[in-house]
């Protein structure tokens, strides 16, 4: 396998029929790619898989399935969305040329992933925004609705050929794991609403808003830790706030 896609992790969510999660198999392994997840898939393991895997067979028996995307994303730095479908509120969509020479140079030393939706209607608009990037592959406007498998094999061609012309690079920073990001979501969604900012808000379209700019940023891990601390100290200072008002109240 090529080395510069060891950390390369193809994710499908909610996948319908087993017969894509061995095409996909297939396809993945004619390009080097051996890294295979699933989220929750309606038919796995199933015969049907193995047929369409066509000598892939050993990429579906290394297959992780999950039960969740923290799950299945835990560790990576940087998750990459496919999706057909322009959304109000997203990250910048690329094309596959432009975004796949970015997941090859992280990929030489962390774990990155590829994630698919489910063939009927793509990544839900919670799943895109768990991504850093998203990435739409050109195709005639009139009908530009890819097989699940198919979409696989192109993405695992341009990152083959990313791969290929790679030139190493100094990596000056490490972004910070998925699992730190969606701490630091978490720990932000809550300290918004113990602060009242939602009072006027809209709280799921305004996060959404937040994980865009975050995404953008690329956090690192010690960037992570700050932002945090701020919220805790922001936190503590709202609670004596309140709790010096009802001391006041009560006299």
């Amino acid at each position: 396998m090529n080395n510069h896609l060891n950390n390369v992790r193809v994710v499908l969510s909610h996948t319908t029929h087993p017969g894509n999660i061995g095409a996909a198999a297939r396809a993945m392994k004619t390009m080097g790619l051996h890294h295979l997840y699933l989220i929750n898939p309606r038919h796995y393991p199933d015969l049907h898989a193995n047929a369409m895997a066509a000598g892939a067979d050993d990429v579906l028996a290394g297959a992780m399935v999950c039960a969740s995307i923290d799950e299945a994303l835990r560790g990576v730095v940087l998750t990459v969305g496919m999706t057909a479908r322009q959304r109000d509120i997203s990250n910048e969509v690329m094309t596959p040329r432009a975004a796949l020479p970015q997941v090859v140079e992280l990929a030489q030393t962390l774990p990155v992933a590829l994630l698919f939706g489910t063939e009927m209607s793509g990544l839900t608009n919670e799943e895109a925004s768990r991504c850093q990037m998203l990435v739409n592959i050109p195709a005639n406007p009139d009908f530009s609705s890819l097989n699940l498998a198919a979409a696989v094999q192109v993405i695992s061609y341009e990152l083959s050929v990313a791969a290929q012309n790679y030139q190493p690079v100094v990596q000056q920073a490490q972004p910070a794991a998925h699992q730190q990001v969606e701490g630091l979501m978490s720990h932000l969604e809550k300290t918004l609403h113990e602060i009242g900012f939602f009072t006027t808000q809209n709280p799921a379209r305004m996060m959404q808003r937040l994980r865009r700019l975050y995404a953008r940023a690329r956090l690192e891990a010690d960037e992570i830790n700050i932002l945090r601390g701020i919220l805790t100290v922001t936190t503590e200072y709202n609670a004596r706030l309140k709790a010096r008002y009802q001391q006041e109240k009560d006299v």
